[in-house]
């Protein structure tokens, strides 16, 4: 084989190479660092690059976006000495490539780790009940200790869940007998409450009552009173007309007194309750005169009226 030719298809091979080794396509997302004899120069971005060939070469690849990091779980023992098993979940990002790429090896590793310290950390300065009650306030102290400590190896950590916080299985039946407890408390309080409103409102109702009622005998009171007044004055007239009957000489007048407590006296007599048979006296036919007797007085009490124009005379 000639010599010349053998040459000729090495220059060639190796010119192929340079050249395709010379144009470097950068996908979107990602940074590449370049290396010239293992020491860093430039940085390529997405697109097309174009590198010197055998001298250059790509040394890290960056990814550029927001990248989730899964923190393994661990016991934790909190500040009232309780053993918590917890997880967290780190959301992370490269800012700067040069800086995640040579000033800490392991990138995702290392801020694993960091991610484990500081929870075992934040989680053991708290009691139970604060861990279990303040997990947002347990992601913020992390964001804020984990974002400063990797701020050198250029990343942002734009934020920090904890996924899990799991008490062993005692306290989280303690847990459950407490809830328990206090829900049947203010089932408790509740009723109570409800026991008191129906109470006041019974309370109200019957002073209501009773005021209604009082004021119902009250104007009853009143009434009775006003009737047996009217009732006094009738009969005051009616005894100064028979008074003055009487000084006239008038003995209708005295028969009206008679006849009227003998028809109360028969009345009761009537309506007794141990009387069960009643017995008209032979001297019924007094009552009789009477009762004329006092419709005379009456009729002559009237024609007084007319005379004296109080009642006008009736016709017929």
């Amino acid at each position: 084989m000639d010599p010349y030719f053998v040459v000729i298809v090495l220059v060639f091979v190796v010119a192929i190479t340079g050249l395709v080794s010379a144009f470097k396509f950068v996908p979107q997302g990602y940074n590449f660092t370049v290396e010239r004899f293992g020491r860093y120069t430039k940085t390529l971005t997405p697109g097309l690059s174009v590198i010197t060939p055998f001298i250059d070469r790509v040394g890290r690849k960056m990814n550029m976006m927001e990248t989730v990091l899964d923190v393994p779980q661990q016991e934790v023992i909190t500040k009232d000495n309780a053993m918590v098993s917890c997880d967290a979940i780190v959301f992370i990002q490269v800012i700067d490539p040069v800086a995640a790429a040579y000033e800490v090896n392991n990138l995702h590793h290392a801020i694993q780790n960091l991610s484990l310290t500081n929870i075992r950390t934040v989680v053991g300065s708290m009691d139970l009940d604060e861990v279990l009650s303040n997990r947002d306030d347990i992601n913020a102290r992390l964001l804020s200790v984990i974002d400063a400590a990797t701020n050198p190896w250029g990343v942002k950590v734009t934020r920090i869940e904890i996924a899990d916080l799991s008490p062993p299985a005692d306290i989280t039946e303690a847990m459950a007998r407490q809830m328990k407890a206090e829900r049947l408390k203010r089932a408790e309080i509740l009723t109570a409450e409800g026991d008191k409103q129906s109470a006041i409102l019974k309370a109200e109702g019957q002073k209501q009552a009773q005021i209604l009622e009082a004021e119902g005998r009250r104007e009853a009171a009143f009434r009775d009173a006003e009737a047996r007044e009217r009732e006094a004055e009738a009969e005051a007239k009616a005894t100064a007309m028979v008074s003055e009957a009487i000084a006239r000489g008038d003995v209708n007048a005295i028969n009206y007194f008679l006849g009227q407590a003998y028809v109360e006296a028969f009345s009761k007599l009537a309506t007794s309750n141990q009387q069960k048979t009643v017995i008209i006296p032979a001297e019924f036919s007094s009552i009789i005169g009477a009762i004329e007797g006092i419709k005379g007085l009456t009729g002559a009490a009237k024609d007084v009226q007319v005379q004296s124009g109080a009642v006008p005379p009736t016709r017929g």
